[in-house]
């Protein structure tokens, strides 16, 4: 049976369901402070994942799961009381959109779609997704990923014509800024000290029109 220790090892290396089933089995018979940590986070990466499978049933289970063990976990620095509404945040938009698609829904916001559509784009790039619609307070980040050696941080931009401004004019000083406080808490949140970069990928088009995608690599945030 794994340590704590080593469950956050599997997690750091992007190993989620390992380590989530690990933690299961340690926390059946230890529910000290730091075993009920590795539950929690794990718990975290996992319900995100059930949600984005369109598993929302389970990811309502988890949930339960969660709120049951944050009083327990140490939280002195909030992050725990913060991803606990950024799960109940995604939960409620994996059951929105999960209503639309049993509805047979076929007007998806076309902000969704796009993201979607980088997603898979990304995927057949060799890219491995990480997290989608990370949420800092009220600042997020659309997606990030691993591509070989380097985590990145992309912003996806899409619009239905190509009769408006460029991508990178999209990303504003305001929006950059907002992205660096958001992609700083992250790193701090992980404890990641590897190679990072941040990407924009614009997706012109609709789920009606086929795509234009143009993916801009290491696009330098200057913020003020």
């Amino acid at each position: 049976m794994m340590t704590a220790s080593e469950i956050f090892e599997l997690r750091k290396q992007g190993r989620k369901e390992e380590a989530y089933e690990e933690a299961r089995l340690l926390y059946a018979n230890d529910k000290s402070p730091y075993v009920s940590a590795a539950m929690f986070w794990t718990a975290v990466d996992v319900l995100r994942s059930r949600v984005y499978e369109g598993k929302t049933d389970e990811a309502k289970k988890i949930l339960m799961a969660l709120e049951r063990l944050q009083p327990n976990i140490p939280d002195k620095d909030g992050w725990g009381h913060e991803a606990m509404s950024c799960c109940r945040s995604l939960l409620e938009k994996g059951i929105e959109r999960h209503h639309c698609i049993e509805a047979g829904a076929v007007n998806m916001t076309v902000g969704t779609w796009g993201e979607d559509l980088a997603a898979a784009y990304l995927r057949e790039k060799g890219y491995v997704i990480l997290e989608r619609d990370w949420h800092s307070g009220h600042r997020d980040i659309d997606i990030i990923a691993q591509n070989k050696e380097w985590l990145v941080f992309i912003e996806v931009k899409t619009r239905s014509t190509d009769d408006i401004a460029r991508p990178e004019q999209a990303v504003d000083w305001k929006k950059q800024r907002n992205l660096m406080r958001s992609i700083n808490n992250y790193l701090h949140y992980r404890n990641i000290e590897q190679p990072w970069r941040f990407d924009v990928i614009s997706i012109v088009g609709s789920p009606s029109k086929e795509p234009q995608i143009e993916h801009i690599e290491d696009f330098q945030l200057s913020v003020r």
